[in-house]
């Protein structure tokens, strides 16, 4: 469902024009999405489902992908954690306002940002292209191409990073979310960032993330360093986040 509004409710910024798949099985709802998205010079495919959505991913590598949670034959949720298995691609889910705990869920598994229904065309490109600007960051002149703390080290060009383990580099894969909330604790080891200001780092200034939100994806990435023998960010009680030093 959207809000009741024009159709043409996206700005026609073509500066980042990208592949995005959007999956819902309800057509209405994918033609004013493809209409807004394109409108926004974006290339859009359609899935009804979970499990088209999960072989068009596949298939044609999108720059970014539009779930929908409930969907017949494979759900968002699902197709999220398969595609997880095989890409970071960045996941925006759409949900109901009574499916908190599938929200959740979505973010824990992987999804980068969520829109709850109903809403309006602009908020969703707006949504778009913020994944997509942390998925393409741009160069900062003052900024170490490469941030490195211990054992973790980030590749802020090529978008990698990596944890060396007895002389040897393993990479973890990150999504474009939890890539941007790393980079900013990376770039001041033993700082504490506010959640606030962690969310206005890695966002933009201005953008509204729930504190429960940003603490999922921050479980994420305490969770893939874990598995690599390290645990370096620390919580600092009744204010937000640091890397230790």
């Amino acid at each position: 469902m959207l809000n009741p509004s024009p159709l043409p409710a996206c700005n026609p910024i073509r500066s980042q024009m990208a592949r995005i798949l959007i999956a819902d099985d309800d057509p209405h709802l994918r033609e004013v999405v493809r209409y807004a998205l394109s409108r926004d010079g974006h290339e859009v495919r359609e899935a009804k489902d979970g499990a088209e959505a999960l072989r068009l991913a596949t298939a044609e590598t999108p720059d970014l992908v539009v779930l929908d949670i409930v969907m017949p034959t494979m759900d968002g949720l699902e197709a999220c954690r398969e595609i997880r298995k095989k890409s970071p691609v960045p996941i925006v889910f759409l949900t109901s306002r009574d499916e908190e705990l599938d929200r959740v869920l979505g973010l824990e598994m992987g999804g980068d940002d969520y829109l709850v229904k109903p809403f309006s065309t602009r908020e969703l490109c707006a949504r778009v292209k913020a994944v997509l600007r942390r998925a393409r960051p741009a160069p900062k002149s003052d900024e170490e191409p490469v941030l490195r703390q211990g054992a973790l080290r980030m590749d802020t060009i090529e978008h990698r990073v990596f944890v060396d383990r007895d002389g040897t580099p393993n990479e973890v894969i990150f999504t474009v979310t939890e890539f941007s909330l790393l980079r900013v604790l990376l770039t001041r080891p033993g700082r504490a960032f506010s959640r606030e200001e962690l969310t206005d780092r890695a966002y933009g200034d201005g953008y509204h993330l729930a504190e429960r939100t940003l603490d999922s994806h921050v479980r994420r990435i305490r969770a893939k360093l874990r598995e690599q023998g390290i645990d370096p960010v620390e919580t600092v009680h009744g204010l937000g986040y640091r890397l230790a030093t």
